[in-house]
């Protein structure tokens, strides 16, 4: 009978029924979203990543082997690519005044490279650890000795260190001057500005965890950059700590709670008349986008739109301001789109957003480095290994550290399948951090 052959989707659909979960309880269990979920069990897109199909069956309790005896070998079909929904985000950016040109022509031709031209080589990437950040938080300051002068311009300074770190994707640079600066800070007068300090600190410690994929420390960073931002007063640091603590309880699997937490927060600094316009509107871009990001991840369609609508409102009104203690404006809300597309299951029209998209104009590294990362897990999902890896290809050329994050571990270890195919793949992988064979 036609339609009657087994395929993955029935096969994932079947084993989940068995178990009475509904399809949202499923992409819970796998961190993904319900759309997506839905459109993998009517066969609308394929699953070719390796990781994901381990997850799945590690979840529904299904041999992995029998769902790799009916999952497709061959390229998804064609999907209906749509225009994006913003109008107000869908645009070229220019580069940003003052930036290297050659560094813009190396992302342009790296932009080039991933929807267009043959693959190429790249470089080596650096490990980076986290040892000397979670020994602080577990043994205290006593074995970190403080440096420099603890002065409030010597803290500053260190403050503003760590986020050109963070920006330039020198995460491993980062981890290891982390706790000298958090001693140093927390030896500052008053207690207020020192907490304000702390604050910023563990904010950015909180965002480096999520990067390098330490749910644990994430946590505990992320308390404690609120708990610190509590006593210190500053509006845009305790916005920016919700934030944090809004991403720890995403990564938690608690989705409603962390998208209420930052649009309350959105709400609470929009509303605060101590802070600068600019600085109050930067922080609440930073904190819809999250939000729209949290609410796609349920699933939640319609509230992951109208957050990332209204980001983009704000972001068009705004500018970045230096006080902002995050990078904020129209870039990162098309990178927050690009990613609210892709966890609704909408491949096609991430990549139609992300070809709108100039990598030259984004500001930084790490961003740069974040965007190729987002276009190679669309292509994943969108079943296209050979546009999958030339982006994480330009991802590493961005910024190589980059790639030891845990999504591209994983895209890699889905990529090793195609090995004949792809050449320098399995050096790739190792770069990345995953083992192979």
């Amino acid at each position: 009978m036609a339609g009657s052959e087994l395929t993955l989707g029935k096969t994932i659909a079947k084993a989940r029924r068995r178990k009475g979960w509904p399809q949202r309880d499923l992409a819970a269990m796998i961190d993904r979203s319900e759309s997506w979920v839905s459109q993998v069990e009517r066969d609308v897109i394929p699953v070719n990543s390796l990781d994901a199909l381990r997850q799945i069956s590690d979840a529904l309790d299904v041999p992995l082997f029998d769902l790799l005896a009916v999952a497709p070998s061959g390229p998804a079909p064609t999907s209906t690519r749509r225009r994006p929904t913003s109008a107000r985000v869908d645009r070229n950016l220019g580069p940003e005044e003052g930036d290297d040109p050659v560094r813009r022509r190396e992302l342009l031709a790296a932009a080039a490279v991933v929807f267009t031209t043959p693959l190429a080589g790249a470089s080596p990437a650096e490990a980076s650890t986290l040892a000397p950040l979670e020994d602080h938080l577990l043994y205290g300051t006593s074995a970190v000795s403080k440096r420099g002068e603890v002065s409030p311009a010597g803290v500053a300074a260190e403050v503003r260190a760590s986020r050109e770190e963070f920006r330039a994707a020198r995460y491993d640079t980062l981890a290891r001057n982390l706790p000298g600066r958090i001693a140093q800070a927390q030896g500052l007068e008053p207690a207020e500005l020192s907490a304000t300090a702390v604050a910023d600190l563990y904010n950015i410690a909180t965002r480096l965890c999520i990067k390098l994929g330490e749910d644990g420390l994430v946590a505990i960073t992320a308390d404690r950059a609120l708990t610190s931002a509590r006593i210190g007063g500053d509006a845009l640091t305790t916005a920016e700590a919700h934030r944090m603590v809004s991403s720890a309880w995403r990564r938690q699997g608690h989705l409603a709670r962390a998208t209420d937490i930052a649009v309350r927060a959105a709400q609470d600094v929009r509303a605060d008349r101590s802070t600068p316009e600019a600085a109050r509107l930067s922080a609440g871009v930073s904190l819809l986008a999250t939000a729209a990001y949290t609410a796609a991840k349920m699933g939640d369609r319609p509230t992951a739109h109208g957050l990332i609508g209204e980001a983009a409102e704000a972001a068009e009104i705004g500018r970045t301001s230096p006080e902002a203690r995050t990078d904020t404006g129209t870039q990162q809300v098309l990178l927050h789109q690009l990613s609210v597309h892709y966890l609704l299951g909408d491949a096609g029209q991430a990549i139609d957003l992300a070809r709108t998209i100039n990598p030259a104009a984004l500001p930084t590294a790490e961003r740069q480095g974040r965007f190729f990362t987002d276009v190679a897990r669309c292509f994943d999902q969108w079943g296209k290994p050979e546009q999958c890896y030339r982006a994480l290809l330009a991802a590493e050329r961005a910024a190589p550290q980059e790639i030891r994050r845990g999504s591209v571990k994983n895209l890699a270890s889905g990529l090793l399948r195609h090995d004949r195919t792809l050449p320098g793949v399995r050096a790739f992988a190792g770069r990345a951090g995953v083992a192979v064979n």
